[in-house]
């Protein structure tokens, strides 16, 4: 693996993992107020689009951080529009 490889993996895992935590209390707090739901549609159609570059430029670093992202992303998206009029369960 060369060092743009590297580094690329390296700025893929680092990005990808800043979206855990959040997911992470999302899921457990079940509590979506604070978050933008456009903000979030917006995070998600780049995230799906980054990864269709990916694949075609067939870019490993982004097609595998893309792909992971949006698992995460998509998944504090849903809960947003679930939960978005319902109280927290604290």
């Amino acid at each position: 693996m060369d060092i743009t490889n590297i580094v690329g993996m390296i700025a893929a895992l680092l990005t990808t993992i800043s979206f855990v935590p959040q997911a992470l209390k999302t899921i457990r707090t079940k509590h979506t107020g604070d978050l933008s739901l456009n903000m979030y549609i917006a995070l998600n159609t780049g995230v799906a689009l980054w990864f269709v570059y990916g694949l075609i430029q067939n870019a490993m670093p982004i097609i595998l951080a893309n792909s992971i992202t949006f698992c995460f992303t998509f998944t504090i998206l849903v809960m947003i529009i679930k939960y978005r009029d319902k109280p927290s369960a604290k």
